[in-house]
């Protein structure tokens, strides 16, 4: 590779000025991201570009091109001397840009001032086609959640059709999915050395087309047109790819489109605390290109007094993509790089002294593993928390105790919050071994005590128990015994916080009674729901696939899902019992499903909205007059 100047400018250069200034005549590899160039871990463009730079390369970052007027942004840099990299960001686009009516937002957290409008639909997409054009001898490689999470044929819920895998959509060389550090500095090294991209066919984590018979073992998916033709085949198709993506070690998966072959090869064996390290603590500024000052970058402003403690889920929630993207089993940092970017964080010139979030994917997940790795490694379950905690997994929360008593000890830390998402059952859980379970307890009294800003919020997401069981959550239930546990910890200590559950609407398997349902059970709880969300059937997930096939791809059942607006917005609505203007509409459906009997909970006997008032008697009326 070449020789790295010694000039360093603070951030990755974004223009030819500041590769003029460091020197560069060429960048080995050119980023384009659909998200503002923001330096901190939590943007996939910086941690690729950091990474990269690390391995001794010269990366420059085009964020957010121009793809409307001459193209000027794509041709602005030159070529680069290995390869292009293509993400559309942080979040697929699709979801960035559209509700779950599909209507269009507003505004686009990860662009400056919010402001909408700034990527196109399906950026991996549309850069990809425009280097081709300008670049048709230079490889690209596309990457981030939007690729990742296509990366076999997938239900699209934005153009509501089955789409083939996502690299014959692009003019792509090669996607890497899943969390891209390793992969793409092997590419890196191996195109340094000589190899050309088309004969890369080895590096984990990579999806590419090929000509060649399938390698031994490998598991070949029903085909793009056949899955268009039987729904039941594409619902086959996922069940293989989630059980291969949460395996140890998971086998290479073939899948035909349109004429063409794609190979997809399995994910990276467990990422070890070393490399987990080794990405978080590169010389990020943690701050946006000085290109945006005085701009406000509404998902900065979110993350940026927050620390990541590990990646990967193994909770295995239907509607989630985190273990898809990430992985199942957990990679978590050392306790020291976890202490070193809190001084960082509390040497920046805004800090005032509080840690926003001391968390990650599920807040409380932190160092836990299966106690015998060799069960997991024959393990191919999606989750480890579903129907019930495995017996296997540790759930002992000493380690993570440890980190939060350890950080707020810092001179310069006042306090540290938890704003990501608290997997109660996992700190519930009974074991039998009363030191774990004793711990355990003494975490949710540190959490609530010391960790809460006056609302924690958690996710029961609903409370039918046959909603919870397609979703993977567990029964309602336990989430009673826990806001016992939180409100007697308040009482205890002098404290008044508020409990904040999310749910979802219009989930597959969820019905107008359930939601009806739902509202009577949260209303004796005394909760006014704010929290709340429409299922929106995004790529890669359990729920998407039923929601699309209309078949539960472990049992081949049929579920049924709301899918027309009138069907969602009959569901969404007891959400809101406690709004006068919902009330006659609520009491409408309960009758028409007759339900009367949850009618009489939610508002008694007779709705003030729709008390029948008795006819006047005009004989009566006459003799009082």
């Amino acid at each position: 590779m070449n020789d790295r100047p010694k000039t360093r400018y603070p951030f990755l250069p974004t223009s030819k000025d500041e590769m003029d200034r460091l020197g560069w005549k060429q960048a080995d590899v050119i980023i384009f991201s659909g998200d503002a160039y923001v330096d901190h871990p939590s943007f996939g463009a910086a941690v690729i570009g950091r990474t990269l730079e690390a391995a001794g390369y010269k990366v420059a970052i085009v964020p957010q091109p121009n793809w409307r007027d001459d193209l000027r942004d794509f041709k602005k840099l030159g070529r680069p001397r290995l390869f292009f990299g293509v993400s559309a960001g942080a979040m697929d686009s699709m979801v960035n840009h559209y509700t779950a009516n599909r209507r269009l937002r507003h505004d686009d957290a990860y662009t400056p001032e919010g402001r909408h409008g700034m990527r196109p639909d399906y950026p991996t997409v549309v850069y990809s086609k425009i280097l081709r054009k300008l670049f048709p001898d230079v490889p690209i490689i596309a990457g981030g959640i939007e690729a990742s999470l296509r990366r076999v044929a997938h239900y699209d819920y934005w153009q509501d059709r089955l789409r083939p895998p996502f690299i014959l959509d692009t003019d792509a060389d090669m996607m890497i999915y899943g969390m891209g550090e390793k992969p793409v500095v092997e590419i890196a090294n191996r195109i340094e050395q000589g190899e050309r991209i088309a004969d890369i066919t080895d590096v984990p984590q990579t999806v590419f087309l090929t000509s060649k018979k399938p390698v031994k073992d490998a598991l070949v998916l029903n085909c793009f047109e056949d899955c268009l033709n039987d729904k039941r085949k594409q619902a086959m198709n996922f069940r293989i790819v989630e059980e291969e993506s949460n395996s140890f070690q998971g086998k290479v998966i073939i899948q035909s489109a349109l004429g063409k072959t794609v190979q997809i090869n399995p994910m990276y064996t467990h990422i070890t605390t070393e490399e987990t390290d080794a990405s978080f603590d590169l010389p990020y500024t943690r701050l946006p290109h000085p290109r945006y000052k005085g701009k406000r970058i509404p998902a900065y402003e979110m993350i940026r007094h927050s620390i990541c403690m590990h990646r990967g889920c193994f909770g295995g929630c239907a509607f989630c993509t985190i273990s898809a993207h990430q992985g199942k089993h957990i990679a978590s940092r050392s306790k020291e790089s976890i202490l070193n970017e809190a001084k960082k964080v509390a040497a920046m010139a805004d800090f005032k002294g509080y840690i926003s979030d001391l968390g990650g994917p599920s807040a409380n997940m932190y160092s836990m593993q299966g106690k015998n790795p060799g069960i997991c490694a024959k393990c191919r379950k999606p989750s480890c928390l579903h129907p019930k905690p495995c017996p296997n997994l540790d759930t002992d929360h000493s380690r993570l105790l440890d980190i939060y008593r350890s950080v707020d000890a810092l001179p310069e830390i006042k306090k540290s919050f938890i704003g990501s998402g608290v997997r109660y059952d996992l700190a519930m859980h009974q074991t039998g071994n009363e030191n774990t379970d004793r711990t355990n307890r003494e975490y949710l009294n540190e959490l609530i005590c010391n960790h809460v800003s006056g609302r924690l919020k958690v996710a029961p997401e609903h409370t039918s128990s046959k909603v919870l069981s397609i979703m993977r959550k567990p029964g309602f239930g336990l989430f009673h015994k826990f806001k016992r546990v939180f409100d007697d910890t308040n009482r205890r200590n002098g404290l008044r916080q508020q409990l904040i559950p999310y749910f979802i609407s219009s989930h597959p398997g969820c019905q107008e009674a359930d939601m009806a349902e739902l509202a009577v059970e949260t209303k004796s709880l005394d909760f006014h729901l704010e929290q709340v969300q429409d299922f929106t059937p995004t790529p890669m997930t359990l729920a998407t696939e039923i929601y699309y096939t209309g078949f539960h791809p472990y049992t081949m059942e049929r579920i049924f899902t709301a899918k027309s607006p009138e069907e969602k917005l009959a569901q969404r609505r007891f959400f809101f019992w406690y709004k006068p203007e919902a009330r006659p509409q609520i009491s409408e459906a309960l009758r028409r499903i007759n339900r009367t009997d949850l009618l009489e909970r939610l508002y008694g006997r007779f709705p003030a909205k729709t008390r029948p008032v008795k006819p006047i008697n005009p004989k009566k009326t006459r003799k009082k007059r």
